[in-house]
């Protein structure tokens, strides 16, 4: 197999978190992984908030219904943080 037969599948298979982390994992194979603290509803839902997770967009976005929430793989991938978010340089 030749590097131009490999495709890159930027669509969601899997969510998890751990205490401050999301972690996304790709159809592909690569995993995200980003501070939770960088989409304010997510950490400050419970644990079961964050586990009712929806795969929208076609595959590439997340949706959390009780939290109004939407993450797509596009913005994970580019390192996006919520506009909310309060990060510290």
């Amino acid at each position: 197999m030749s590097i131009s037969q490999i495709k890159a599948d930027e669509r969601v298979k899997q969510v998890s978190f751990t205490p401050d982390r999301i972690r996304v994992d790709l159809i592909d194979g690569r995993t995200i992984t980003v501070p939770l603290v960088w989409y304010p509803k997510l950490l400050n839902g419970t644990p079961e908030q964050r586990n009712t997770w929806q795969i929208c967009g076609g595959g590439y976005g997340i949706h959390w219904p009780d939290l109004d929430e939407d993450l797509s793989t596009e913005g994970l991938l580019r390192g996006a943080p919520s506009p909310q978010a309060k990060t510290q340089v």
